[in-house]
């Protein structure tokens, strides 16, 4: 691996898989809302900051994501709410997605990666709640695998792929986790990327957690 990009690059899991790509000799192109404008609930501000990079990059790694309060009942769902998780779970990865075809490289391995989470597994869930963030993460995973499809037609080699990084020791996690053993963002890099550097095309279209085990959509 060559060169990267990083989406989201100054939160918590964004700055460590930064960092961690730095670390193995990668040139990292980080881009985010705080240091570049880059905000992804904005079309026109993806389309402005995306369509000026040169590519190819052999990773994309998207880190975003918004927890917002998470809904007990449907008593408590909220429209504005609930649409401001699609915006930046759903639209704005997929947005970032849209570059792909360009700034992924036409021959050579190459990876497109977005963090998921397996609340957002349709076949895992058993609790029910969190009814905004489980369905934005699931339309997420659905646009990956979607992407997947199309991209594989011309890129053969290109892998697209949704991860669960876990719980990971951030200020998004630090209301809601519980009893949940949390691992420092430095470790969840690694981990990430370890999924990432044992992904081939066939695994393409799939979604995966921080052990590589995959998850049910």
């Amino acid at each position: 691996m060559k060169r990267a990009l990083v989406i989201s690059a100054s939160g918590g899991i964004g700055r460590a898989v930064s960092t961690a790509l730095v670390a193995r000799g990668v040139s990292v192109t980080a881009l985010s809302r705080s240091g570049d404008g880059l905000d992804l609930t904005d079309g026109a501000s993806v389309a402005r900051i995306l369509g000026a990079l040169d590519g190819p990059f052999d990773l994309i790694f998207v880190a975003s994501g918004a927890l917002g309060e998470p809904e007990k009942s449907l008593k408590d769902l909220d429209a504005d709410a609930m649409a401001a998780q699609f915006a930046i779970n759903t639209i704005g990865p997929a947005l970032v997605l849209q570059h792909a075809p360009r700034l992924l490289p036409r021959k050579g391995r190459s990876v497109f990666a977005a963090l998921s989470a397996r609340v957002g597994s349709i076949g895992d869930n058993r609790l029910g709640g969190w009814y905004s963030y489980r369905a934005s993460k699931a339309a997420l995973n659905q646009v990956l695998r979607c992407g997947a499809i199309e991209i594989a037609r011309s890129h053969r080699e290109a892998i697209i792929t949704a991860l669960h990084p876990g719980t990971v020791a951030t200020s998004f996690t630090a209301d809601y986790r519980g009893r949940h053993p949390a691992v420092p963002s430095e470790t969840s890099a690694e981990n990430l990327l370890r999924v990432i550097d044992g992904l081939t095309p066939d695994d393409s279209g799939n979604f995966y957690d921080w052990q590589g085990e995959r998850i049910a959509w």
